[in-house]
């Protein structure tokens, strides 16, 4: 994994690439399910999760984890996913567990997967957020991502959408 300029001794970020990385991933899935203390059985959360890179796998996709360099502990992750045909990509799931909180990760993992965007040559990355996720809507503002228009139905009340052109 290679280390971000943001906090280098606090955590690395790299590709989930082996088993034990995506049991890493599954579990902060599920905490951010938690978390968020939603059903998310409407996006098939249960599938994702046993199929996991599935849609989220390279070449198209990305599946991001960040390990602290303490610890080795799984502190953090953010998925990107291909969305229709029209050069859009999708970032989700990007969580930090309290763990990792106050290190700057959320910004450091945002940042890792709009460079893979990048890079994957998509022309923009969208993504859903809810109302009560105040921090998340203020870094997501901060990198540059406006709202838009609904890009799926969400049966979340109150669900914003966000892009930012690459």
């Amino acid at each position: 994994m290679a280390e971000r300029d943001h906090c280098p001794q606090s955590f690395a970020i790299g590709h989930s690439t082996s088993s034990e990385d995506i049991a890493a991933v599954k579990n902060l899935f599920q905490a951010y399910t938690k978390w968020l203390n939603l059903d998310l059985t409407f996006q098939g959360f249960a599938d994702e999760l046993a199929s996991l890179p599935g849609k989220y796998a390279l070449p198209k996709g990305a599946l991001l984890l960040a390990r602290s360099t303490a610890t080795t502990e799984a502190i953090g992750c953010v998925a990107l996913r291909p969305l229709g045909s029209d050069g859009c990509c999708e970032m989700k799931r990007l969580y930090v567990s309290p763990d990792g909180r106050g290190l700057g990760l959320g910004k450091a993992l945002a940042e890792a997967v709009i460079d893979e965007a990048r890079r994957m040559g998509y022309k923009a990355i969208r993504l859903d957020t809810l109302p009560s996720m105040g921090a998340a809507r203020a870094l997501y503002k901060g990198l540059g991502f406006v709202e838009i228009d609904a890009y799926y139905e969400s049966l979340l009340e109150g669900t914003i959408y966000l892009e930012l052109e690459l």
